[in-house]
Protein backbone atom coordinates (compact mmCIF):
# COMPACT_ATOMS: atom_id res chain seq x y z
CA UNK A 1 0.00 0.00 0.00
CA UNK A 2 1.27 3.50 -0.85
CA UNK A 3 2.58 5.58 2.02
CA UNK A 4 1.19 8.78 0.49
CA UNK A 5 -1.71 9.89 -1.66
CA UNK A 6 -1.99 13.06 -3.73
CA UNK A 7 -4.56 15.81 -3.44
CA UNK A 8 -4.74 18.35 -6.21
CA UNK A 9 -6.33 21.73 -5.68
CA UNK A 10 -6.61 24.96 -7.60
CA UNK A 11 -5.91 28.22 -5.84
CA UNK A 12 -5.27 31.83 -6.77
CA UNK A 13 -1.52 32.23 -7.42
CA UNK A 14 -1.28 35.28 -5.12
CA UNK A 15 -2.94 33.36 -2.25
CA UNK A 16 -0.56 30.45 -2.84
CA UNK A 17 2.47 32.75 -2.74
CA UNK A 18 1.25 34.50 0.42
CA UNK A 19 0.45 31.27 2.24
CA UNK A 20 3.82 29.76 1.24
CA UNK A 21 5.56 32.79 2.75
CA UNK A 22 3.41 32.60 5.88
CA UNK A 23 4.06 28.92 6.53
CA UNK A 24 7.74 29.29 5.64
CA UNK A 25 7.97 31.77 8.51
CA UNK A 26 6.88 28.87 10.78
CA UNK A 27 9.41 26.57 9.12
CA UNK A 28 6.82 24.38 7.42
CA UNK A 29 5.53 23.89 3.89
CA UNK A 30 1.98 24.27 2.61
CA UNK A 31 1.85 20.47 2.40
CA UNK A 32 2.83 20.25 6.08
CA UNK A 33 0.13 22.80 6.96
CA UNK A 34 -2.51 20.86 5.03
CA UNK A 35 -1.47 17.65 6.78
CA UNK A 36 -1.72 19.39 10.16
CA UNK A 37 -5.20 20.63 9.21
CA UNK A 38 -6.33 17.15 8.10
CA UNK A 39 -4.92 15.38 11.18
CA UNK A 40 -6.46 17.96 13.50
CA UNK A 41 -9.81 17.58 11.67
CA UNK A 42 -9.70 13.85 12.37
CA UNK A 43 -8.87 14.39 16.04
CA UNK A 44 -11.65 16.99 16.41
CA UNK A 45 -14.17 15.01 14.39
CA UNK A 46 -14.72 17.94 12.03
CA UNK A 47 -13.30 21.33 11.32
CA UNK A 48 -10.63 22.33 13.84
CA UNK A 49 -12.41 25.69 14.07
CA UNK A 50 -16.00 26.85 13.86
CA UNK A 51 -16.81 28.00 10.33
CA UNK A 52 -19.03 31.06 10.37
CA UNK A 53 -19.89 34.12 8.37
CA UNK A 54 -17.71 37.17 8.98
CA UNK A 55 -19.15 39.84 11.26
CA UNK A 56 -18.76 43.49 10.51
CA UNK A 57 -19.39 46.61 12.52
CA UNK A 58 -22.59 48.58 11.81
CA UNK A 59 -20.84 51.12 9.59
CA UNK A 60 -19.35 48.41 7.37
CA UNK A 61 -22.65 46.51 7.20
CA UNK A 62 -24.41 49.74 6.18
CA UNK A 63 -21.81 50.34 3.45
CA UNK A 64 -22.24 46.77 2.18
CA UNK A 65 -26.02 47.20 2.08
CA UNK A 66 -25.70 50.56 0.32
CA UNK A 67 -23.48 48.94 -2.32
CA UNK A 68 -25.98 46.09 -2.81
CA UNK A 69 -28.78 48.64 -3.20
CA UNK A 70 -26.80 50.56 -5.82
CA UNK A 71 -25.94 47.38 -7.73
CA UNK A 72 -29.55 46.17 -7.69
CA UNK A 73 -30.88 49.56 -8.78
CA UNK A 74 -32.79 50.18 -5.53
CA UNK A 75 -30.68 53.27 -4.88
CA UNK A 76 -29.95 55.82 -7.55
CA UNK A 77 -26.58 57.50 -7.65
CA UNK A 78 -25.46 60.61 -9.39
CA UNK A 79 -22.87 60.31 -12.11
CA UNK A 80 -20.49 62.86 -13.53
CA UNK A 81 -19.27 63.26 -17.08
CA UNK A 82 -15.93 64.66 -15.92
CA UNK A 83 -13.81 64.91 -12.81
CA UNK A 84 -14.22 68.68 -13.01
CA UNK A 85 -18.00 68.30 -12.56
CA UNK A 86 -17.43 66.24 -9.42
CA UNK A 87 -14.84 68.65 -8.02
CA UNK A 88 -17.09 71.63 -8.75
CA UNK A 89 -20.04 70.01 -6.98
CA UNK A 90 -17.89 69.15 -3.97
CA UNK A 91 -16.56 72.71 -3.88
CA UNK A 92 -12.94 71.57 -3.76
CA UNK A 93 -11.55 74.30 -6.00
Amino acid sequence: MAKTANISLRIDPEIKKSVEELYASFGISVTDAINIFLHTSLMEGGFPFQPKQPRYNKETEAAIQETRNIISGKSKTKSYATIKELVDELGLE
